[in-house]
This record gives C-alpha cells, structure tokens and sequence, in this order.
C-alpha cells in the first residue's frame, strides 16, 4: 500500500503539472511528505516494542479500559479512512481534469482566458493540491498499526484537507463575485455551525457533570456487578453498536455526496465555453448553461453547493464526539438528498416538463411503499424475518442504494456522447445540449428515463432506509426489494442505452441483460416450486416426522452447544464474506458503468461521426475488446449484488457463495480485460499491464499454495474433529 500511494503521488505530480512553479510546488510537498511519514515509521518502529512489553502486565480494570479505548480507535479509523480515501480520489480526479477542460495543445483552457481566469485556476491547483497531500498524509499512518495511536497528529492534516477542498471548490466552481460570496458564506456558515454545536455541548456537559454531584463517588458506592449485569452491560453494549453502524452508512452517504457535488461543481452539466466570444461577452471555461439557460443553471448551483455544504457539516459532526443528536444529523442527511434531487432535477434537463418528471419519479417511489404497506399488512407485520436479519438486509440495501444513486447522478448530469459545445445554425444543433440526443434521440431519451429512475428509485429508497419505522415493515413485506430491483433494472438499462451506438453491440448488451433477468426468474421459479413442493408433501403426510426417544434425546441436548456454536461462527464468517462481496460488485459495477458510458480515448467533437468513441474509428478490435470485457465486467457485477439480496441465502448459502465467488472471478477478469485494452494505444504498453496482472495472480496463487501446505501439515487431526463436529440439518 505504500508503494501504491507513492505511484499515485507520482503520477499525480507527472500529470497534474504544466510549468514550473507548480512541478516544484508538487514536488516539494511529496518530498515533506514521504520524509514525514519514513521518520515516523522509524521512530514508532523503536518505540513499539516497549509499549507493548509494558501493556501486557497490566490489571484487568486496565485492560478493560484500554479495550474500549481500541475500539474507539477502531471506530475513529474507520472515519478517517473513509473520509481520506474519498478526500483522495476526488482530488486526485480533479487535478487531473481540471475546471474548464484543456484546450487542443493539451494546456488547460482557463490559464489562456485573462487574468482573472488564470488566477482562479492558480488557486483552484494550489488547494486541490494540498487537499490530495494532506488526505495521502492521513491514509498511510492509518495502514500501519504502528501509527493508529496519532489523534492529535493527524488532525492537521484532516483540516488541510477539509479546508483544502472548501477553497479548491470556490475558485473552480465559481465563475463570478456573487457565486463566490455564496460559496464562501456556506463554508463560514459550515465552521459557525461546527463552533455553537461544539459551545453548547460542551455547556451541557459540564451541566450534567454538575447536577450529578460528583462522578467518582457515584462509581464508588455502585455496588459489584455480577455475571448478570454483566450479561446486561454486554446486550447494552451490542445496542449501542446499532448507532455505530449508522454513523457509518451516514458518512458513507455524507463523503459519496460530497464527492460527487464535488465533481459536478468542478464540471458542470452542459459543459464549458471551448473559446471567447467577445460578441455575446462569452469567455473560455464558462460554463454554457449559464448563458443558455441562466435560471436552471443557478437552481443546480445553488442545490449542488447546498448538498456540498451540507455533506461536509455531516462528515464533521459524525466526527466530533462532543455533538450529539442523531436526529439533527438525519435531518442534514435529509437536506442533502434533497439538495441532490434538486441539482439532478435541474441539471440533467432542459425543460420544465421532465424536471418535474424527474422529481416525481421520488414521490412515485414513495408512494407504492406505503401503498404496499397499507394494503398488504399481512406480510409486514407476520413475517418469520428476526430483527438480526432485518438490520443485515438494511445495510445491504442501504449500501447498494448509496452506490446507485452516486453513479446515476454523475451519468445524469454528464450523459455519454457529451454537449455541442458551440451553436450550429446549418445544423440546429444548440451548445449545451446532449450530443446523443440529436444523433440519436431514441438511444437518448432510453438512457435518460432509466438513468433518472435508477437515481430517484435509490434516493428514495435512503430516505426510506433512514427511518426504523418504515424499512422495517418494507423490508418484510419486500416493497424495498422491489424498488430497489426497478433501480436495478434502470440501471442496466441505461447502461445498455449509453454504451452502445451500434445495433451490434447493443445486441450483446441486451442479451447480457436478458440472462440477467432470465437467471432471476428461473431462481424465483425454481426455488417457489420446492417451497410449494415441500407444502405439498407436509400437507399429503408423505414427508417423514424426526424420530426422537431418549437416547436421540440426550445425544441431541449433549452435542446442541456445540452445533449451536459452530452455526454461529459460520454464520457470522458468511455474513462478513457476503459484505466484502456486495462492496467489491458494487465497487466494480460503479467504474464499469461509468467506463461504458464515457469510453477512453474521449468522443469525436465535430464532423459526421460527432458524439461517437473516438477509439472505435481508430482502432476497432481494441475498442471491441474493451467493450465486450467491461460489459461482462458490469452485469456480472449486477449478478453478484441479485444474488447478495435474495431471500434463499439462509437455506442455500453454502451454493450461493460458491456461486458468487465464480462470478466475482468472471468480474475481476473482466475488469481486467478491460482496462488493458481501453488504458493502452499499442502492444507495448498492453503487455505491461498484462505482465503487472500476472504477477499479481502469481503472487496470491503462490500465497494461497503456502496457507493450504501449511494448512495440510498442522490440522490434519483437527480438520477431521472439524468435519465430525459440523452442524447437521434434520430436516
């Protein structure tokens, strides 16, 4: 991981940079920072093995303490990670592509356009760049457990960052005073806010602390807690992880939203001016819907920097452990969604009429869960689902929903084949509008309405898994799922619309969505049959009662804690290899549709074949190549995320898994594949990238080989105990 972030540092200075104050200025703080992190590694590398001699005699009181204290380390990486690593892609992104596009000599379009321009492009670099070092400062020492214990140290760094992408955001998503002054009074707002929710905790705190009249001889006089209070300490303590849990969806949506505002404040929907037009007072880098369309560009400005604020006051106060008040950090978390829908709403489209479809399609949503509630009550309130099972099929949806809605806002308001960017008389076509939808409006106007379901379908589907009262009920009765597979559906649609402009490829595009939707009914048929099959028998009194006396008996009640164990443990171990997959397929299926509808090597910008991948012109089995490999890539992930929600995972999990990790491979390959032929122009560079993937299957090949040797010489005694105590199915 090291070595990773010091490629990605250097591949950040070799492409972000184009003269030299900003080569020394990268330059310089990559050098800070690899000689920060190499002196604190020593250092820590000295020190650890003293620390650790001196934890291991200490008192139980001591240990207990210093547990907790692990797991509100544990907790806090997890924040600071997450934040990081977003923090790091979106400058990283950023700084690569920066405000304003580049013109034809590759320079950027903003450096050329005055002085002012220039200026603003001057500090929109500077704090994106220090924004990207400061989050690189932040995940290394969190890799190592070396360096976990360094609170008071990384939050410099975390500030630079915040601060960093606060400034990088007013200089490139601004183009005049006004805008900036909104921006500027929402990150002052943003810190005011911070400050009194911070003053008056603090003020209740010390109240409380007050009115108790002493914490440490209340602690005193408590008297000795016996084995059951402990057990109740331990269910309040499993309460309390509910909240955790929470926190962590929340700042999952508050970074992927920050994130994506981010983006599309930097690179606003209709695209920027290429040159100057001194007849209608036009500059290069302007955004053209401020010039076409005035009202709807400042309503996604103002709703986009809206959820940009409103994410990062989210981000901050998940954070703090002085501010407490989950409803308050829902209700930002509310404003925020709505904030997205507002800028999707009016940045995806250009007419009043499918703006209010757009939003309508959230309240449609909305409306057949609670239809489906009222109406159907028998399946949400009589339902053999626990609450355990509930909660892991909310993270689940929760998850996935976050992942769509963050894709389908990106590709909403950049749709694939990009704008016109200048006005054509002859031709009527208008800058600012979608290539696709004048060359192919049919195409179009597919990818758009299955882009927007998927997004509203997702939102909604949040704003209903926040609230305990509704997803439960939803969850039983399965109006989530259906929402969630309508997402789903739209997404592939929209996929299969946007990514292909040939009948050829859309064919195979289509087809993959058909054996999709054919896998999903043939497992919804198949596995209904054996339910109603087994009714059937029980019904008929063919189906054989377990026998039982009392030898069965005793053998059954001496060997049930330990089957009972056994099935915990396998369940718990299922349920954290089902999580990694549900991330890795929707990590995999957000860069595969993006990659579809936005291929490499750009799309032509003029001329007959306008709106079309430029690579499909000019090197045609590579471009089939990678198409065909990152379309499998795509709806195998779509595969895995089916199978990740289907209600038979209990009865069948051992065949489903086994399923899923087949299917994964399948993915990875395809990944793969497709980012050989679509990163590379010749077989030169192809073959680099080929050599790097098989080392890395070497690698985990030859790590796999050791662990089974190993495996084989220490447990062959244990493996058998192991096979002779797994749980047997009675049924």
């Amino acid at each position: 991981m090291v070595l990773d972030v010091l490629a990605l540092m250097a591949a950040y200075a070799a492409g972000s940079c184009r003269d030299l104050p900003s080569t020394v200025y990268v330059s310089t703080l990559v050098v800070a920072l690899s000689a920060y992190l190499a002196i604190r590694i020593i250092y820590q590398t000295g020190r650890n093995p003293l620390i650790s001699a001196t934890t291991t005699t200490t008192t139980s009181p001591a240990a207990a303490a210093a547990a907790a204290g692990d797991d509100d380390d544990n907790q806090l990486r997890k924040v600071l990670m997450l934040l990081a690593t977003f923090a790091t892609e979106i400058t990283y992104t950023a700084g690569l592509g920066p405000p304003g596009g580049f013109q034809d000599d590759g320079g950027p379009t903003l450096r050329s356009a005055g002085r002012g321009q220039s200026a603003r492009l001057a500090a929109f670099f500077y704090c994106n760049t220090a924004a990207f070092v400061a989050s690189l400062s932040i995940v290394v020492p969190l890799l190592s457990s070396r360096l976990q214990r360094m609170h008071l140290e990384l939050y410099p760094p975390i500030l630079a960052a915040l601060l960093g992408l606060m400034g990088a955001y007013t200089a490139g998503s601004s183009r005049d005073l006004r805008t900036i002054a909104y921006v500027v009074a929402l990150v002052a707002a943003v810190l005011a806010y911070i400050l009194l929710a911070m003053a008056i905790a603090l003020k209740k705190k010390k109240h409380d602390v007050d009115l108790a009249g002493g914490v440490e001889d209340s602690e005193t006089a408590r008297p000795p807690r016996n084995e059951k209070d402990g057990q109740l300490e331990g269910e309040k303590g499993s309460k309390n992880n509910e909240p955790m849990k929470d926190n962590d969806f929340v700042l999952l949506l508050a970074t992927l939203a920050a994130s994506i505002t981010y983006q599309a404040g930097l690179d606003p929907p209709g695209g920027v001016w290429s040159e100057d037009d001194k007849l209608y007072g036009r500059k290069a880098g302007d955004p053209i819907l401020l010039s076409t369309h005035v009202e709807r560009y400042k309503a996604f400005f103002y709703c986009n920097s809206t959820a940009f604020a409103a994410s990062l006051v989210v981000i901050l106060m998940v954070q703090s452990k002085i501010v407490k008040g989950k409803a308050l950090v829902i209700a930002t978390m509310i404003l925020d969604l709505f904030g997205l829908i507002g800028a999707y709403a009016a940045g995806s489209c250009r007419d009043v009429s499918t703006s209010i479809y757009v939003i309508a399609l959230a309240g449609a949503v909305l409306v057949y869960v609670v239809i489906h509630v009222v109406f159907w009550p028998d399946d949400c309130y009589v339902s053999n689902q626990k609450d355990k099972e509930v909660e892991k099929r909310r993270e689940r949806l929760l998850l996935l929903a976050i992942l769509v809605a963050t894709i389908a806002y990106q590709a909403g308001l950049t749709p694939p084949g990009g704008f016109w960017d200048k006005d054509d008389g002859e031709s009527g076509h208008h800058a600012g509008v979608p290539v696709l939808l004048d060359n192919y409006p049919r195409r179009y106007h597919a990818f758009f309405y299955c882009n927007a379901t998927a997004f509203m379908a997702s939102v909604a589907l949040i704003i209903l898994l926040v609230n305990p009262k509704l997803y439960k009920l939803g969850i039983r009765c399965y109006a989530l799922y259906v929402c969630m597979m309508v997402g789903m559906f739209g997404l592939m649609g929209a996929y299969a619309a946007g990514s292909a402009r040939k009948v050829r490829t859309s064919i195979y595009v289509f087809v993959l969505v058909g054996v999709v939707i054919a896998f999903l009914l043939v497992q919804l048929v198949y596995f209904n049959i054996q339910a109603v099959w087994k009714q059937l028998l029980v019904f008929l009194n063919v189906k054989k009662e377990p026998t039982s006396n009392s030898d069965s008996a005793n053998t059954t009640n001496g060997s049930s804690s330990d089957s009972e164990h056994n099935i915990a443990s396998n369940t718990e171990e299922e349920s954290k290899k089902k999580e990694y997959l549900m991330t890795l397929a929707i990590l995999a299926a957000s860069v595969t549709y993006q990659a579809g509808l936005n291929p490499p090597g750009s799309i032509w910008q003029d001329g007959g074949n306008v709106g079309n991948p430029v690579m499909r012109d000019n090197n045609y089995p590579r471009y089939n190549a990678f198409f065909y490999c990152n379309s499998t890539s795509f709806m195998a992930s779509i595969i895995v995320i089916i199978l990740l929600l289907q209600q038979y995972q209990k009865k069948y999990g051992g065949f489903l898994l086994y399923a899923m990790n087949m299917v994964i491979v399948v993915d990875l390959l395809g990944l793969l594949g497709a980012y050989a032929a679509g990163s590379c122009r010749d077989w030169e560079t192809s073959g680099y990238v080929i050599a790097l993937a098989v080392v890395v299957l070497a690698c985990i090949m030859i790590h796999f080989m050791l662990l089974y040797h190993n495996g084989r010489s220490k447990g062959r005694v244990g493996g058998v105990q192991e096979i002779n105590t797994l749980p047997v199915n009675h049924s």
